[in-house]
Parts: C-alpha cells; structure tokens; sequence
C-alpha cells in the first residue's frame, strides 16, 4: 500500500526504496513496487512532456499549465486507488503505465 501512496508525492523515490528493501520479502510487494515504480517513470514522461510545450509559443502557454495538472491530478488519484487496492490484497495495475521494468 504504503509504495503506491508514495509515489503520489514522492514520485520514483518513494517507490524504489521501498521496493530495494522490501522486494525479497513478498512477491505481491514485488510486483506492486514494480508497478508503482513503472508508473512513476511513465508520470516523469508526462511531466517532461507538458513542460516541453511550454517552449511553443502561445500554444504553449496555456497547454503547458494544463497537461501539468492533468498529469498530476492523474498521478494523486491513480496512486491512492493502487494504495486502497493492494490494502486489500489485490494486484492492482495502473491502466496507462509504460511497463518498462520488467523483473
């Protein structure tokens, strides 16, 4: 639980720590981290993404502090949902995530 509701503030930091540590233990936390962490670098894209159109001109002002927050919006609600999911025990999968980390 507590790996995906990192990853709302901390981003990939939080995520990875826990992962590193706890990976061994479970393969539920495993895979979890794993996703949250693959999440967390899929967000990073957005985010490098909406700030690049912030260097168009006009289009990218007003697009730019949009996708930042849609980005983010997505980012708090998606990880309090996979928080509230693996709470429960069920494998939760983000419905956009890169799945770039395999194992």
């Amino acid at each position: 639980m507590l790996v995906h509701l990192l990853g709302g503030v901390t981003y990939i930091l939080g995520p990875l720590v826990i992962w590193l540590i706890k990976k061994d233990e479970s393969p539920f936390v495993k895979d979890q981290g794993r996703e949250a962490m693959n999440f967390q670098i899929t967000m990073i894209i957005g985010f490098a993404i909406a700030t690049a159109t912030a260097f168009f001109p006009f289009v990218g002002s007003c697009l730019s502090p949009l996708l930042w927050l849609s980005v983010g919006v997505a980012n708090l609600i998606f990880a309090i949902l996979g928080g509230l999911e693996a709470n429960k025990g069920i494998i939760y999968r983000y419905p956009f995530a890169l799945r770039l980390i395999k194992e």
